[in-house]
């Protein structure tokens, strides 16, 4: 069983609805579908290119948005967001079978602990690299090549597993191959990757050779 460098939010924990709701409703009182999706199309790529788009096509202040953003992970630790679906599932197949989970995130780690133990997740990780932690955000593959050398692995014993392109990148850039998590509707380009509708399709791209 390979093992698996998870990205967090967005992967593993559903965290968008939450925060595409949150910063659409910094900028309009009461917004609508459209509104949401606007914010979703950026999320999806940058939770702080999001923020700093939002602030400049709205003339909002960048800081309202933060705060709000801020107020929210504050709010995670009494009300989590679900972990995706299939989530549970893979991880602990994964620990089953022989393989380790990691993750590399952009998130600070008391935001990503919180989460993780909110959710009762944390039993199943093995190692977390946080970018606030001093290392470049992705698509910079420090954190990737930091996780591989601490856990003693070759890059093709394991699959990067990310909801962005950043987080296949950063992967490939060491030679660990990517599946990226699609969200119907909002285009990425991943090249090099392979793309998934669920996590559960990964059960079969996690067996290694020798499993056939």
């Amino acid at each position: 069983m390979r093992t698996v460098i998870w990205d967090l939010g967005g992967t593993l924990v559903d965290t968008y609805p939450d925060v595409d709701r949150t910063l659409a409703t910094a900028v309009h009182a009461s917004p609508d579908a459209e509104d949401i999706a606007e914010v979703a199309q950026l999320t999806r790529r940058s939770s702080s290119l999001a923020i700093s788009t939002l602030a400049e096509r709205h003339g909002v202040p960048e800081q309202r948005l933060r705060a709000a953003y801020d107020a929210l992970k504050d709010r995670w630790a009494r009300q989590p967001p679900p972990a995706m679906e299939g989530a549970r599932q893979v991880l602990g197949t994964v620990r089953a079978g022989g393989g380790s989970n990691l993750v590399s995130t952009n998130r600070d780690r008391q935001s990503a602990t919180v989460l993780l133990e909110a959710l009762g997740l944390e039993v199943e990780i093995d190692d977390m690299v946080c970018a606030p932690d001093g290392f470049p955000r992705k698509p910079d593959p420090t954190m990737v090549r930091v996780l591989l050398e601490r856990s003693g692995l070759a890059p093709e014993q394991c699959l990067a597993v990310g909801d962005r392109p950043a987080d296949v990148e950063a992967a490939a850039r060491v030679g660990v191959p990517g599946a990226l998590l699609i969200t119907p509707g909002i285009p990425l380009s991943a090249p090099g990757a392979v793309r998934i509708s669920s996590l559960t399709s990964l059960l079969d791209l996690l067996r290694t050779p020798d499993q056939g």
